[in-house]
This record gives C-alpha cells, sequence and structure tokens, in this order.
C-alpha cells in the first residue's frame, strides 16, 4: 500500500451559494481561492487556499440536478491506491456505489460509494 491509502484526501463544501461560501470561509479561515471552471462546463470550481496550499474545493450543487434535494455538505473523499479495484471488492461485499468511477483531469479517478453505516463517501 501506498502511504496515501485510507487517509482522508480531500473535503468539498457542497453548496447554491459559493459566494456567500467563500466569504464565510474567506472570514472564518482566511482563505484564498483559485478557481477553474468544471470540466463538462457546467460552472466553476473554487479551490481554497491557505499560503499558497490547497485545503478544500467548493462547488455549486445547483450543477447537479441529483442533489435537488439534498443539503448543502461537506463530503470527503479518501485516498485509495486503485479506485477501480476498490469498488470491485465493495461490490463483491454487497455494497452500494453511488456513483461508479469517473476521471477528473490532474486529479485522477474517483467513485462515490455508501457505507456500512449508510454514509456516502468518495473514493480518489
Amino acid at each position: 500500500m501506498s502511504e496515501s491509502h485510507g487517509k482522508i484526501w480531500w473535503n468539498e463544501l457542497t453548496v447554491r451559494d459559493t459566494k456567500a461560501a467563500r466569504e464565510f470561509y474567506a472570514n472564518l479561515c482566511g482563505w484564498t481561492y483559485d478557481t477553474m471552471p468544471m470540466e463538462d462546463g457546467s460552472g466553476d470550481y473554487h479551490i481554497a487556499m491557505i499560503d499558497g496550499m490547497p485545503v478544500a474545493g467548493i462547488f455549486d450543487m445547483k450543477m447537479m440536478p441529483e442533489l435537488e434535494n439534498v443539503p448543502p455538505h461537506w463530503f470527503t473523499y479518501i485516498a485509495v491506491d486503485d479506485v477501480r479495484t476498490a469498488i470491485d471488492k465493495h461490490k463483491e461485499q454487497g455494497g452500494i456505489v453511488r456513483r461508479e468511477c469517473f476521471d477528473v483531469a490532474e486529479v485522477g479517478t474517483i467513485a462515490i460509494i455508501v457505507d456500512s453505516a449508510n454514509a456516502v463517501i468518495g473514493l480518489m
């Protein structure tokens, strides 16, 4: 296993008002932001920074119709050595996959699963 396997790898704030969220965390934490367009052209992704280092992401959940009835929330991703292998193992054990593997440029492969306590978690 790699040194990163099993570590909390990324946290993402999913909200409907990214401007208000960015202002709140800038005031609370001193975050600054880099903004980049989403790969699918649906909007912007904001990378929260401290001292030039990325600490979290913020995106507009209005871009995802499947989240229409979901409240704003923080979402966590765990690093695994191989997302596809982890998903296969999860399925073999009867696990639920909410979103199959997908690739994000300059980030890697991501999948969204449901854990044994019925909590949703991302794998990267």
